[in-house]
C-alpha cells in the first residue's frame, strides 16, 4: 500500500466510525428503558361466556393504548380459579360467579379494592332450531327429551345455577340419567348445536350468539343465585396499574355498550 494514501485510509476509518456510533445510539434511543416500560403484558383469564365481547373490547382498547397487549385465557370459571391458586401468572380474573372470586380472595390472591360485580346473565333452555318444542323447564321430563346437556356443577358457573334451578322445581332427580355434563357453556352449547343433546340450559348471551339453537323458556331469577360477573386484579400481577386501568376501562361506559351487545345486564 502507498503511504501517502494512508491519511485518507484514516479518514474513511473514522467517517465508518462516527456512522457506527450514530446508529447505534439511534437504536438504543428507539429501545430505551422509558419506551421498554410502557410496552405492557396483561393476562386475562375470563370465563368463556365473555369470550366475544371481550374479544371486540380488546380491539377497543388497544386502540387507544397500543403499548398495552392483552392475552385472554378462556375457560369454565372453577378450572380457571384453580389455575390461579396454582400459581399461574395471571392479572385479571373475570368469573361467572361469585363463588370462585370468594375462593381467591379467601385465599388471600386478590388486590381487594379492585373487586366489583360487573355484568349480569340470564339462564335460558334451548334445543336445536328445529328440535322438539318446549315450554317450559318442566318438559325436560318429557319422554321425547333422551339426553340434556347442563354444565358441570362442580366448576362450570352455568351448571351450578342449572342444578340448583332443577332442584328448585323438583325434577333435578328424575332427570339425573338423561344429563350429560360439559366442561363449560360453550360445549353444553355445542351439544345441543349438534344435537348430541335434546335440550340444555345455558346462559342467554351464548344462546343468542347461535343461530343453531332456538329459545324455549328463561328461567325466573328467583330458582337461582344471582348471576353476576366479577371481576379483579390479582396480587400476584406483574403490571398492577396497567390491570388496574384496564379493570377501569371494562367497568366504564364504552364497554358497557360492548357487553350490551351481546346479551349481558349490568350489575347494580
Amino acid at each position: 500500500m502507498n503511504l501517502k494514501n494512508t491519511p485518507i485510509l484514516k479518514l474513511i476509518f473514522a467517517a465508518i466510525a462516527a456512522l457506527a456510533l450514530l446508529i447505534s445510539w439511534n437504536l438504543f434511543q428507539s429501545v430505551s428503558p422509558v419506551a421498554a416500560q410502557q410496552r405492557t403484558s396483561l393476562t386475562v383469564s375470563a370465563a368463556i361466556s365473555l369470550s366475544q365481547a371481550l374479544a371486540e373490547i380488546k380491539t377497543v382498547y388497544q386502540g387507544s393504548n397500543p403499548n398495552v397487549t392483552i392475552t385472554y385465557n378462556f375457560g369454565a370459571s372453577g378450572a380457571l380459579a384453580q389455575q390461579i391458586q396454582q400459581g399461574a401468572p395471571v392479572d385479571v380474573f373475570f368469573s361467572a360467579a361469585t363463588k370462585q372470586m370468594n375462593d381467591l380472595q379467601q385465599s388471600n390472591l386478590l388486590i381487594n379494592d379492585t373487586r366489583r360485580n360487573l355484568l349480569t346473565n340470564r339462564l335460558v333452555l334451548i334445543t336445536p332450531k328445529n328440535g322438539v318444542v318446549l315450554s317450559d323447564f318442566k318438559q325436560l321430563t318429557d319422554a321425547r327429551i333422551k339426553k340434556i346437556a347442563i354444565g358441570e356443577p362442580k366448576s362450570v358457573p352455568v351448571g351450578q345455577y342449572a342444578q340448583e334451578m332443577l332442584m328448585k322445581i323438583g325434577i333435578l332427580q328424575q332427570i339425573l340419567p338423561k344429563l350429560v355434563l360439559g366442561n363449560n357453556v360453550r360445549q353444553v352449547l355445542t351439544f345441543v348445536e349438534s344435537g348430541n343433546a335434546d335440550a340444555g340450559i345455558v346462559y342467554a348471551t351464548d344462546a343468542k350468539a347461535s343461530p343453531k339453537v332456538a329459545v324455549r323458556a328463561t328461567a325466573a331469577a328467583n330458582l337461582h343465585s344471582p348471576i353476576l360477573y366479577p371481576l379483579a386484579v390479582m396480587k400476584s400481577s406483574r403490571n398492577p396499574a396497567a390491570a388496574k386501568a384496564f379493570v377501569e376501562f371494562l367497568a366504564g361506559d364504552r364497554a358497557k355498550i360492548v357487553f350490551q351487545k351481546y346479551g349481558f345486564g349490568t350489575a347494580r
